[in-house]
């Protein structure tokens, strides 16, 4: 594959794009959506079959633990969902004013 200089690139993909018919551009976006939603559920899959294996070490005849370990743990859980989940909510901006 030929390598063109990041300008160049950039201008290469405006061009594309401006070429590019709205059908072409709705399939695209449906690839896309596809794609969101195949990814989506495996990592969210992942997510939770993790979260259950943490679960497992809720077993006190296992494990040995005290109640600021697990505050600790599930703190910064909920800080990763939160930060994660803000990620997914776009915002308009916002004029600024003085």
């Amino acid at each position: 594959m030929r390598k063109y200089s990041l300008p160049l690139q950039r201008y290469l993909v405006f061009a594309i794009r401006k070429t590019m018919s709205k059908k072409e551009h709705n399939l695209k976006k449906e690839v896309n959506r596809e794609r969101f939603k195949r990814l989506g559920a495996l990592r969210t899959n992942a997510v939770l079959k993790r979260l259950k294996v943490l679960g497992n070490c809720a077993n006190k005849r296992a494990y040995e633990y005290y109640e600021d370990e697990i505050d600790k743990i599930f703190s910064e859980i909920e800080k990763k969902v939160k930060g994660t989940k803000a990620k997914f909510h776009f915002t308009k901006d916002k004029e600024f004013r003085l």
